[in-house]
């Protein structure tokens, strides 16, 4: 069994060297295991560092296009390089590598398809005021409106199985933490939680510009990815709080009926009828886009067969030479 730990980077020539060198290149249950560094446009030596430190294989982008994109070609990458299991990381130095056995245990051994490395963010006294109470409220949000269990939504420090990594989809250009715990409960992948230490980053957040901007994107990108994948709960949610509102008027102008003041309040009954037809619209707008889903779901699964057949082809090619 093969394991390649996948490390997307943008200039992190001070820290990346650290990190290569802290993975365990000896884990029980594993024959191989491999470091692949993808660099997103870097302007510093962060790719020379990598060779230099021992990674295994550095891929080069010439033009920065996110974390997300970064994050998608290296599962590919580590997919078609042979890997049975992918650990992905960050080069920031946040996530102790050392714990990479005990993040991959559960997939090694089957009892999970993906593994989360859990920071418990209300622990960690180093993290930037904003940058906690963010990760806690997000974390919050998106477990609130999708229905899924309270994980560490916003860690990188996850470990894959390779049917995993083939199926996972990422909808997003901002960044995947989010999008891929949505794709993997939708397609019914095992998910565990494993604890985890981290440490304190020192430098600027290559993803947190500003925090204004980072709240607008990171919210936009959590309410695109719940609309997306779980769309009667977003607007059936919407539906129901609009109707409950609109029963107020009603109510108000119903009473004031009772006591023969009804005549003079109708702007009551019109401001009820429009909550009520937004509701049901807002209800509409979930069922169709719940329908929509399920053509999603038959073009996903003709990717990840178009993939895994795309991956047997490469690997029997490798093979022959």
């Amino acid at each position: 069994m093969k394991l390649i730990v996948t490390i997307p980077v943008f200039n992190e020539e001070e820290n990346l060297a650290e990190v290569i060198r802290e993975i365990p290149r000896s884990i029980p249950g594993i024959d191989k295991v491999e470091v692949l560094v993808v660099d997103d446009g870097s302007s510093d030596r962060t790719c020379e560092i990598a060779r230099e430190a021992g990674a295994d294989y550095v891929i080069e982008r010439k033009r920065n296009k996110g974390l997300a994109m970064t994050f998608k070609q290296a599962l590919w990458e580590a997919l078609i390089r042979g890997a049975d299991v992918i650990v992905n990381t960050d080069g920031d130095n946040h996530y102790d590598q050392s714990r990479i056995p005990e993040l991959i245990a559960p997939v090694v051994e089957g009892r999970a398809e993906i593994t989360i490395g859990s920071r418990k963010v209300a622990e960690l006294d180093h993290m930037p005021f904003w940058n906690k109470h963010l990760n806690r409220f997000g974390s919050w949000m998106f477990t609130k409106w999708s229905g899924m269990p309270k994980y560490d939504v916003s860690t990188g420090f996850r470990g894959y199985s390779k049917d995993a990594a083939l199926r996972l989809q990422v909808y997003s250009l901002h960044t995947y933490v989010h999008t891929t715990l949505l794709s993997a409960q939708d397609q019914r992948l095992g998910v565990m939680e494993v604890p985890i230490k981290a440490r304190q980053v020192t430098r600027e957040s290559r993803l947190i510009k500003s925090v204004p901007s980072h709240v607008w994107k990171a919210g936009e990108n959590i309410v695109r990815n719940i609309v997306l994948f779980r769309p009667l709960r977003f607007f059936g949610l919407n539906a129901i709080f609009l109707f409950l509102i609109g029963i107020i008027p009603i109510l108000r102008w119903f009473y004031l009926y009772l006591v023969g003041e009804g005549s003079g309040h109708l702007q009551s009954l019109t401001l009820a009828g429009v909550l009520i037809i937004l509701s049901f619209n807002s209800l509409m707008l979930g069922m169709l886009g719940s329908s929509m889903g399920w053509t999603r779901k038959v073009s996903e699964e003709a990717l990840y067969f178009a993939k895994r057949q795309t991956l047997e082809k490469i690997m029997e090619d490798h093979h022959d030479e």
